[in-house]
């Protein structure tokens, strides 16, 4: 495994280096040792999959907050996505800027998302899966989000939204006071 930071601090593209033969193709997808640095004694409490039945689909963006702030690993299994992170650490040098990657089983890339990162994805493909891995139990007490279109954000979508929860279509605005930090 190869791990490349991203331009958000903490941020992280883990790329499997997958091996060739006449049988096929084999990849190690995960491996704590590997990534021993990355999780820093944290531990997987959750594995997620989620399906998207059509191109276009947006799902996020989301994080939890305090105690239950959570760290994602972020795989794409079927079809292809752009996937998304934003730092939403205040005191980041970061903050506010977000970074996408194209996920699919065929570049065997895995986007880790750190604490206090609000994470999203557009299906590029219809059929698209992401399965991810997450560090701690979903609160949605503690749950908070970024708007898919916020203009203090600015994220470029490849494609036109096609389906969205109601839930994350009503996630506000960003108040006034963080538009236009870099």
């Amino acid at each position: 495994m190869r791990i490349r930071p991203l331009p958000l601090a903490g941020a992280a593209l883990i790329e499997s280096q997958p091996v060739l033969d006449d049988r096929g193709m084999f990849a190690r997808l995960f491996c704590d040792d590997a990534l021993g640095e990355l999780l820093a004694g944290r531990t997987i409490r959750d594995i997620n999959l989620s399906r998207c039945s059509t191109e276009g689909t947006l799902r996020g963006l989301h994080y939890q907050t305090g105690s239950s702030a959570e760290m994602k690993l972020v795989r794409c299994t079927a079809g292809s996505i752009f996937d998304v992170v934003v730092d939403m650490r205040p005191d980041s040098p970061t903050y506010m800027r977000w970074h996408g990657e194209v996920l699919s089983p065929r570049n065997l890339r895995m986007v880790v998302v750190p604490e206090y990162f609000a994470h999203g994805y557009q299906a590029l493909e219809a059929g698209s899966e992401l399965l991810y891995a997450v560090t701690e139990k979903y609160a949605p007490e503690a749950e908070l989000g970024v708007r898919w279109n916020d203009p203090s954000v600015g994220i470029e979508w490849p494609r036109t939204v096609t389906e969205m929860s109601d839930k994350d279509r009503a996630i506000p605005l960003l108040p006034p006071s963080l538009a236009g930090n870099p």
